[in-house]
């Protein structure tokens, strides 16, 4: 007996309003080569639509500025 199975694509989860601002929310120091670097990268990647990676720089940037 053979059985089929069906597939279906679930829709797209939708996160909440202002999530991304939240996840990128970060304060790079003026004057650290370091954090200016972060910072660099993070925009390309939320220019890019990469929330993910744009999400790793802003915790780079919060984790390293920290220590200033």
């Amino acid at each position: 007996m053979t059985t089929k199975h069906k597939t279906t694509q679930e829709p797209p989860v939708v996160l909440p309003t202002g999530l991304d601002a939240w996840l990128l929310d970060c304060a790079p120091v003026k004057d650290c080569a370091r954090c200016q670097s972060e910072w660099r990268q993070l925009n390309a990647a939320k220019n890019k639509g990469s929330i993910t990676k744009a999400a790793k720089h802003a915790r780079n940037v919060r984790d390293h500025a920290g220590g200033h």
